[in-house]
């Protein structure tokens, strides 16, 4: 039963259309008779006015076209025409058109507005931490400084006392793990590079995988590696690292105290370069500030000096290559 009252309904909307169709066709039709009737009484009377008659038609043609738009009947469709339908859609349709484009319009717009409405929530956090950290730190300077009033001369002198004892003891710290983590990174990284330019290999930096193994069989005059021999001799090898570096006995006497387990090339640069820079520390201690009075002597041209001059870590004597000391970043480097 569903079915044929769809039917029904499908035709009779069809009916209607049909009707709207042929009734605005008609009004079409009786308004193109119109303009005709017009257009054929304006040939006719069309003779030479001047401009004070030509005014005067034109203002009884607009007299006379109101006129008859105020006493003629609106045209209205016909009871059960769908042109009201179609006209309120297209204005439905107008106007969701317009208003999906104004929202394009406006999405940048907000989107910038949002982005920055985050950047402010964000600021305001920021202030307010700051202010809460202000205000924590202004009340802990006001009960100091009310402790303080109440402690004698000998009470502050022994609590200045026991805070440069810490500051001494932090320092000491950072101090002795910064030096573990330099010998650490000279024993394992650097140590192989300084010993591969000694031996006539790339400078430092160039060749970063290097095991100490590989150094043995040393490098071509082109500053390549060589291939490493399956059993190198051993006692050549020590009279390379002993004309180089020096002996162990060397070494020591240099200042170096540690304990030589496998002596070969990497481990030999490396004693060099810890040497080098304990003597460059304590020089540096023992200048008391006295830039003129922190050089080292150095005996030879080193891989490790040179390495330190390009790290612009160390400096030469202006006047004697042979004298190096560290530089002193709190002062200008040059005097």
């Amino acid at each position: 039963m569903a079915e044929p009252s769809r039917r029904g309904g499908d035709g009779s909307h069809q009916a209607d259309v049909d009707r709207t169709i042929t009734e605005l066709k008609r009004r079409e039709t009786e308004l193109e008779d119109a303009l005709q009737k017009l257009r054929a009484a304006a040939s006719t009377s069309r003779r030479p006015l001047d401009s004070k008659s030509q005014v005067k038609v034109t203002m009884e043609i607009m007299s006379k076209a109101y006129r008859h738009v105020a006493d003629s009947q609106p045209f209205l469709p016909s009871p059960g025409s769908v042109l009201p339908s179609l006209l309120a859609l297209r204005r439905a349709h107008q106007t969701v058109a317009g208003s999906n484009e104004y929202m394009d319009s406006q999405a940048a717009s907000l989107e910038q507005i949002q982005r920055r409405v985050k950047a402010e929530e964000a600021n305001l956090r920021d202030q307010l931490a700051l202010q809460d950290a202000l205000e924590k730190r202004v009340q802990s300077l006001r009960d100091g400084m009310e402790t303080r009033r109440e402690m004698t001369q000998e009470q502050l002198v022994e609590e200045r006392a026991a805070e440069l004892k810490q500051q001494k003891e932090d320092w000491d710290k950072q101090t002795s793990s910064l030096l573990k983590d330099l010998d650490w990174f000279i024993r394992h990284h650097l140590g192989p590079m300084l010993a591969a330019e000694e031996l006539g290999g790339p400078v430092v930096g160039e060749l970063m995988e290097i095991e100490a193994d590989d150094l043995s069989a040393g490098f071509s005059t082109k500053g390549k590696l060589k291939k490493a021999k399956a059993s190198p001799d051993e006692d050549q090898r020590q009279r390379r690292i002993d004309e180089i570096w020096g002996g162990a006995q060397e070494q020591q006497d240099q200042g170096s105290k540690r304990k030589h387990e496998e002596r070969d090339e990497a481990s030999a640069a490396s004693a060099e370069m810890r040497d080098l820079t304990e003597q460059l520390l304590n020089k540096l201690q023992e200048s008391g500030g006295d830039s003129s009075a922190a050089y080292v002597q150095l005996a030879r041209e080193s891989a490790a000096s040179r390495f330190l001059v390009r790290s612009q870590v160390a400096e030469l004597h202006p006047k004697d290559a042979t004298k190096l000391r560290l530089v002193n970043f709190g002062r200008e480097l040059d005097d």
